[in-house]
């Protein structure tokens, strides 16, 4: 039973600055919880680290301004986390022990949070269920028979669960916005460049972004306050100054929103559909105006995403040989070491993507289908840049449906890849979005998604904390 970790941040903070708990007690609880619930989120588990850390923390002066000191969070196993596996959920790392931290990671120990462990996810954030990890899926809380969508699905899960308030994912195609959907829980991908990619094992460059997975609106604005920083180690990085939580609280009379069609159209469920016109009326009954809108391409996110991702990630994973670091299998040649390692530390999606990755790179091919796709990237974000000229935010649903039964789509790659048909669009774009839980649809919960011009995310949080007092709970 929770003491502590089901209050706010801020009751929190106030019975550690009274002393009424340590921070050793809510650690204690997490693993509690964490033990309890076999949920299978973790795959490292820093028992040891964690307690040492708390108890460091009781001889250090608690900062007031501070509301995130002491408090257990969770990384996606991704995300390289110092004396710490970083296994990516594949065989291939699964003794794999970083040796530095990731850039987020150092602001993160900086700000004196306490990692519990590292969280399942799809191996190598290759999925969106989470059951590509070599290490079994993550359950969903609200029914063990269903997905806890993915790649971040260990995050969500220890979030939703109650294990930790707070997580950190990755969102390459939707990969913290669709599981937080599944799982009832706040998710957000920030401006591509806000948050430092250094450490970040890459998925697909151009794509990737680290973001914060929360219980609500509020705490995940303080976490992104946390992790957002310039950082002289990512190229893509820009210097960002500002308080996310500042416009939360404040009506929302007079915003402009705008809704694709095609977030409504026959590739939504009619249940889905109907949650998202319900915010559109109470919306328009708080003073702001909704208007239903076409965007060029919108359509061609999932054929984009194929071309772009697997692209990149096919000469990311080059890294992985067998010879560095990672799993090695003996061999008398170059060419059987690769064959070997790869072919026995590499699960079946990931090896289906390197390997029609590498077809698209190859020779001609890059400029008929990558640099193609990158064109008409371009050309999408072009078309949402023009939304963003006459609206303030867009909205639509998180995914499609609400979350469904294990191995449902393990016969079919492509399915999956529909799960996320309606967040790509930010990855492409760069552009911030946020997933956010507006009630329950067949006793599951599912998320509405509001995306922001480029740095826009203070604004986001704005609309989202006025939806999310009306729509949390309840059918």
């Amino acid at each position: 039973m929770s003491k502590y970790l089901n209050l706010s941040i801020k009751e929190i903070h106030e019975l550690l600055i009274s002393k009424k708990i340590k921070p050793i007690d809510l650690v204690e609880e997490a693993f509690e919880v964490l033990d309890n619930n076999k949920l299978n989120a973790f795959i490292t588990v820093d028992y040891e680290g964690a307690r040492k850390r708390a108890i460091e923390l009781e001889n250090i002066e608690i900062d007031k301004n501070n509301l995130l000191f002491g408090i257990p969070i969770a990384i996606k196993d991704n995300i390289m986390v110092k004396d710490l596996r970083c296994t990516c959920a594949s065989h291939i790392l699964e003794n794999f022990v970083s040796i530095y931290d990731a850039s987020v990671i150092k602001l993160i120990k900086e700000n004196n949070m306490i990692i519990i462990g590292k969280t399942n996810m799809d191996e190598f954030a290759m999925g969106s269920t989470s059951e590509t990890s070599y290490f079994g899926p993550p359950i969903n809380p609200w029914n063990k028979d269903k997905v806890p969508g993915g790649s971040s699905g260990g995050s969500a899960v220890s979030v939703a669960s109650g294990i930790t308030p707070l997580a950190l994912g990755s969102d390459t195609g939707g990969s913290i916005r669709q599981p937080a959907s599944f799982t009832g829980i706040v998710g957000m991908k920030p401006t591509y460049g806000r948050v430092s990619r250094f450490g970040l094992v890459a998925f697909a460059s151009s794509l990737d972004q680290i973001g914060p997975m929360t219980r609500n609106v509020y705490e995940n604005a303080l976490l992104l306050n946390i992790i957002s920083k310039y950082d002289e180690k990512d190229l893509t990085s820009f210097e960002t100054k500002e308080d996310f939580t500042r416009l939360i609280g404040e009506d929302i009379k007079g915003m402009k929103i705008a809704i694709p069609n095609y977030f409504v159209s026959d590739v939504v469920s009619e249940k889905v559909v109907e949650r998202i016109k319900k915010i559109v009326k109470f919306l328009e009954e708080k003073g702001c105006s909704v208007s239903y809108v076409d965007i060029n391409n919108i359509d061609k996110a999932v054929i984009l995403y194929h071309i772009i991702a697997m692209g990149e990630a096919s000469s990311n994973l080059a890294r992985f040989d067998g010879i560095r670091y990672g799993l090695k299998e003996d061999a008398k040649t170059l060419e059987e070491l690769y064959k070997k390692t790869r072919s026995k530390g590499f699960g079946k999606e990931v090896k289906r993507r390197i390997m029609v990755g590498s077809y698209i790179l190859s020779g001609e091919n890059a400029k008929t289908y990558y640099n193609k796709a990158l064109e008409i990237r371009d050309d999408l974000k072009k078309s949402f840049d023009n939304i963003f000229k006459e609206y303030d935010l867009i909205i639509g649903p998180a995914s499609s449906r609400v979350a469904y039964d294990l191995n449902l789509n393990n016969d079919d790659p492509l399915k999956c890849f529909m799960d996320d048909i309606l967040v790509m669009h930010a990855n492409m774009g760069g552009f911030p979005s946020l997933s956010l839980p507006v009630g329950l649809i067949d006793k599951m919960p599912i998320g509405m998604q509001i995306m922001g011009k480029q740095f826009d995310e203070a604004l986001i949080y704005k609309l989202a904390s006025f939806i999310e007092k009306e729509f949390k709970e309840g059918e």
